[in-house]
Parts: C-alpha cells; sequence; structure tokens
C-alpha cells in the first residue's frame, strides 16, 4: 500500500500483533479523563470507588474484546464503525447512527481538549492560549495529518512514559514517607476514604461499567483498531489492555493519598497541582509532566483522526465520491479546522473543573443495547433501533429533574433496551407466525 493512498491514513501499513495492539489501545485509553476523574472518583466514594474506576476502564475492554471477534469475523472487509453501520441499517437508520456518532466525537474531543487545557493551566505558569498552541499543532501533525501510521509510532513512548511515572513517582513517595504514615494521615483526617461499606459507591461502580462499556462500544478510534489487530489476537489484546489499564487510576489514587494525607485541601482538581509543587526531583517533574502530554496528546491525536476519518469516509464520501487527492486535501483542512475551533472554544472558557465522567453519560448508556442488536443481528434493522438509544437518552434526560445522575443514566439503559428487545419479541412472533401459515 502506497503512502499516499487514503486507506493507509485510515489503518496504517501493517496489522498488529498482542504487544502493539495492547500499546495501541492503551495510548488511546489512558486521558485526561482518567488524570482528572481518578481524584475525583477517589475523593467522593472512597477507595471503593478508586477500586470501581479501575473496574469500569478493564471490564469495558475486555467486553469489547469478546464483541470485537465477533465483529471481525461478519464485518472483516470493513474498516470503520460507520462502515459496520452502512451495512446493517436503512439509509434513514444509518444517518441518524451518524449524527450521534458526530455529536459525541465533538464532544468527546472538546472534553478532552478542556482536560488538556485545566493540566496545562495547572503545570505551566502560562496562559491557557499559549500552550494549547503548542499542545493542538503537535497533535494536528500526529493525529490529524499524520494518520494511523505516525499515531503508532509514537504510542509505545507515550505508554513507556506513562507508566515510568504512575510507577516510579509513588514508589519515591513511598520511600521517602513510609506507607504507615500515609495511612495514619489519611485515618486522622479523611477516615471516609477508607469506609468500604459505601452503598452509594456500589451505584457509581455499576453505573461507572455502564458508561465505560458504553463509550468503548461506540469509540471510533477503537472500532478502528478491532480492524487492524490480527484476528486471532484480539481477545487476548482487549483482555491484557483492561488489565493493564486498570492499574492507572489506583496508581494516581495512591498518588492523590499522599498528597493529602496529615491536612485538608482547597479542591479536589488543585491536588494535582499540588503533587507538582510537592515532588522535590526535578526529575520526576519533568517525568509527571511528560506523563501528562503523553496521555492527552495520544488520547486527542486518536479522537481526531477518528473523527476526520468518519467525516471524510462515512459523511461526504457518501454524498459524493472523492478521488484519493481530495480525501487528503479534505483531511488537512478538517482538522485544522478542528484544532483552531478548539483552541478558540478552550481559550475563552475558564479553566475550571467539569464533571469529566459522567457528562452525557446517558448517551453512552442508552447506546448499548441499540449497538449489540446492530452487532450481533443477522439482518437489515430499521430505523426504530437507532432511534431507541436517543429516545433512551431523552428520557435520561427527562428524568434529571426527579431524581440522580446516575439513576438517569440507568433508566437511559433500560428505555432503549426495552424499545430493542420488543422489536426483537415482535420480529420473532411474526417469524412464527409466516412459518405457520
Amino acid at each position: 500500500m502506497k503512502k499516499t493512498d487514503f486507506q493507509y491514513y485510515i489503518g496504517g501499513a501493517f496489522q498488529l500483533g498482542i504487544g502493539f495492539g495492547v500499546v495501541s489501545l492503551l495510548s488511546r485509553w489512558v486521558t485526561g479523563n482518567t488524570i482528572l476523574s481518578s481524584p475525583e472518583t477517589l475523593i467522593k466514594y472512597g477507595l471503593t470507588g478508586g477500586i470501581g474506576y479501575s473496574l469500569m476502564g478493564a471490564l469495558a475492554l475486555i467486553l469489547f474484546g469478546i464483541l470485537a471477534k465477533k465483529i471481525r469475523d461478519r464485518f472483516h472487509d470493513q474498516q470503520t464503525i460507520g462502515d459496520v453501520l452502512r451495512e446493517r441499517l436503512t439509509p434513514r437508520g444509518y444517518w441518524f447512527m451518524i449524527t450521534i456518532l458526530l455529536v459525541i466525537s465533538i464532544h468527546s474531543i472538546f472534553v478532552q481538549a478542556m482536560g488538556a487545557g485545566i493540566l496545562l493551566h495547572m503545570i505551566f505558569p502560562l496562559p491557557v492560549f499559549s500552550g494549547m498552541v503548542f499542545f493542538l499543532l503537535f497533535c494536528f501533525f500526529i493525529g490529524g495529518a499524520g494518520g494511523m501510521q505516525r499515531i503508532h509510532q509514537l504510542a509505545g513512548i507515550n505508554v513507556v512514559l506513562i507508566f515510568s511515572a504512575v510507577i516510579i513517582i509513588p514508589v519515591y513517595f513511598y520511600i521517602q514517607e513510609g506507607v504507615y504514615p500515609v495511612y495514619e494521615g489519611i485515618k486522622l483526617y479523611h477516615p471516609y476514604i477508607l469506609y468500604v461499606k459505601n452503598t452509594e459507591a456500589v451505584l457509581f461502580i455499576f453505573t461507572a461499567i455502564l458508561i465505560g462499556f458504553g463509550q468503548v462500544i461506540i469509540d471510533r478510534a477503537t472500532w478502528q483498531r478491532v480492524f487492524i489487530i490480527k484476528t486471532e489476537k484480539l481477545r487476548i489484546t482487549f483482555t491484557l489492555a483492561g488489565l493493564i489499564w486498570a492499574t492507572i487510576p489506583l496508581a494516581l489514587s495512591s498518588l492523590i493519598m499522599i498528597i493529602i494525607f496529615g491536612r485538608s485541601y482547597d479542591s479536589i482538581y488543585s491536588l494535582l497541582f499540588e503533587l507538582i509543587g510537592k515532588i522535590n526531583s526535578t526529575l520526576l517533574i519533568v517525568l509527571f509532566v511528560l506523563f501528562c502530554f503523553s496521555a492527552l496528546s495520544s488520547a486527542i491525536c486518536a479522537e481526531l483522526h477518528a473523527i476526520v476519518t468518519l467525516i471524510i469516509k462515512n459523511i461526504v464520501g457518501m454524498l459524493r465520491p472523492l478521488s484519493n487527492k481530495e480525501k487528503w486535501r479534505f483531511t488537512y483542512l478538517l482538522s485544522g479546522a478542528i484544532c483552531l475551533t478548539l483552541l478558540i472554544i478552550v481559550s475563552m472558557l475558564p479553566p475550571s473543573p467539569i464533571e469529566l465522567l459522567f457528562f452525557f453519560g446517558n448517551i453512552y448508556a442508552s447506546m448499548i443495547v441499540p449497538m449489540l442488536y446492530i452487532i450481533l443481528g443477522s439482518k437489515t434493522l430499521p430505523s426504530l433501533i437507532p432511534l431507541a438509544s436517543i429516545i433512551g437518552t431523552a428520557g435520561g434526560f427527562a428524568a434529571l429533574p426527579i431524581m440522580e445522575n446516575l439513576l438517569a443514566i440507568w433508566i437511559s439503559f433500560c428505555l432503549s433496551g426495552l424499545i430493542c428487545l420488543g422489536h426483537f419479541i415482535y420480529n420473532l412472533l411474526r417469524t412464527k407466525l409466516t412459518v405457520k401459515v
């Protein structure tokens, strides 16, 4: 395959084995959300919540790995989630789902950029605009213009930096402070963190698993990796990636416990800033900064590449045929426009903390059953199936004024699931009646 071929941009030049497949998935899923949500989860729900957050990512990737083998067997000629939707849905249903995916993609990359803005503001004493210019230029050249091959060239370095930071920094602190003083400090000043019989945390864990699986099953970048990892290695690759990913939130939680032991704190997000102040080794500060930069840039590069591919291949390409040269021209223009828009939005909005994990959780939960129906079904599905996710999402948001956010997410999941189940039963009965006649 030539480097000038647009297929090279989408999937790179070769298929991935277990090792590089795991690296590619980790570089996609260790994100700004992981860095910012881990301390928030620990403080809100204690150690139980921290462990639950780790379970969320691990189970989501492992469960999707089981589906990935079926996806590859049934849709082996495809390259993206959009290609599969086009094969399984009617034209109207296809455009419903593509619209939802586009909204989710824009939201997802916006949240990542907001996370980058918050962390850059915390780490460097510079205006957010200056930091984001450098950061988004890097993402443009790697994820936007570079394509899958360039993303994979840096994936190994990103993962090495991420794991070096989450292993070396906690070890450094525990050698200096010792484990016992940290435990006693937490017990004295923040005993609720050690409280394990927390029913709210149990609800959080199950809801987080639901959201995590919903995120993975409609993640455009993960679907692209399903089609470039060797078929026989898919399940083990996703399982290993899930198990390894689970160690990251736990390591970040242990870092936060080191900072808060023996005293109070002003806000959850200031803890990361205080972590830098507590590190008295220049080498470790550089390592922590590189860890944040690697996690954020690799996630945004993957998102940027997936959005551009979705728009060019599954939206513009469906409206009119594009030559190879036009596809590349659109790639550069679209990547540049997305990065410029992100720069303007993030620079204008104050770098304040936002609820990253549960923002749009209703959509992720409502998409699970329709996507399972699309993947596992055997016939062309009507527009009702994509509509089920929209009805489920609307139901969840409508329930927000009268119930908690966590319960509203379950409403979204159940509503879309019931509609899909009703369609399945109706089809089953109709088939039986037809056979009898």
